[in-house]
């Protein structure tokens, strides 16, 4: 069965730091493309950014997550973080880990809250 258990979201104030994990439990962790996505109320659900299985695990990001969030992988861990610097009030969002092979995602967290407010 597979899992994907997204956490460390949380309530914090503008300026701050968060870093989500996302562990993975069920699927060869190494072979997928691990992508964090969020979804603001009322609002569609974006990729935040992606980080490419294999050995060289290439990282893109959105452009409002470029250079204030880094994602990366410990495949030993079968685990993807998202460390999210400055953070702003729309940050605010449920944030998704997607586990994605062929340009689809298989598989989805239930998400975990990320409330950026003072």
């Amino acid at each position: 069965q597979v899992q994907l258990v997204e956490s460390g979201g949380g309530l914090v104030q503008p300026g701050e730091s968060l870093r989500l994990s996302c562990a993975a439990s069920g699927i060869i962790f190494s072979q997928y493309d691990m992508d964090w996505y969020r979804q603001a109320p009322g609002m569609q659900r974006e990729l935040v950014a992606q980080i490419s299985s294999g050995e060289w695990n290439y990282a893109t990001y959105a452009a409002s997550a470029q250079g204030r969030f880094t994602i990366s992988r410990d495949n030993n861990k079968n685990t993807v973080y998202l460390q999210m610097n400055s953070l702003k009030p729309e940050d605010t969002a449920v944030y998704y880990c997607g586990a994605e092979r062929w340009g689809r995602i298989e598989n989805w967290g239930k998400g975990t809250l990320v409330t950026v407010s003072s």
